[in-house]
């Protein structure tokens, strides 16, 4: 069976989070704490399954509560949450070590899957990645993707590079099928931890 640990400074997401997985099958235990400190306290009490820590808009310290959990437990589950535009908040997470992320605005569905998926020892919800050799992105696609990584819309991207929005939404998808990713948030994982951005 498997334990999970909720870190959050806001007890209604604590709860939400918590009623939610408790409908995944296989989950003996579910704690929560509201502070960073009280995470990596806990963990090396009673080292869990699976961690999901709120970015830092939610908990302060909360991607480096992640990297330095991570950093002592290597094989820990973690899982970051945040909002649907802190996609480089996020993505240093998942370049820190996160297994995953989910966004505030998660359907149910979404959240059970990634959670089970998870406990099923897949990462989720960055698929696997083509090797760094292999990806060939035209200076166009890298400087989309610096956008992104600083959390510009497509519209202010465009703005920068002189580009149409729809222009830049047409060299997304193709940095997005080069990386295989789905989204903004994946594609700049993607680029942290091959070092396309920085």
């Amino acid at each position: 069976m498997t334990t999970v640990l909720i870190c959050d400074d806001r007890r209604s997401v604590r709860e939400g989070l918590t009623r939610l997985m408790a409908a995944v099958p296989g989950i003996s235990r579910i704690d929560n704490v509201a502070r960073s400190e009280e995470l990596r306290a806990r963990y090396a009490r009673e080292p869990v399954d699976l961690v999901l820590i709120g970015t830092q808009r939610a908990v302060p310290g909360g991607v480096e509560a992640a990297r330095r959990l991570i950093a002592v437990n290597p094989r820990a589950n973690v899982i970051v949450f945040g909002a649907p535009d802190d996609t480089p908040t996020i993505a240093i997470a998942i370049a820190s070590g996160a297994r995953g992320y989910l966004r505030w605005n998660a359907s149910r569905p979404e959240v059970i899957a990634a959670l089970a998926t998870t406990l099923a020892d897949v990462t989720v919800p960055i698929p696997r990645q083509p090797s760094a050799a292999r990806v060939e992105l035209t200076e166009r696609e890298l400087q989309v993707l610096h956008g992104m990584s600083q959390g510009k819309s497509n519209g202010a991207i465009g703005r920068e590079l002189y580009l149409a929005e729809d222009t830049v939404k047409t060299h997304a998808r193709r940095l997005f099928g080069k990386l295989g990713v789905h989204d903004r948030a994946q594609a700049v994982a993607h680029g942290f931890r091959r070092g396309l951005v920085t």
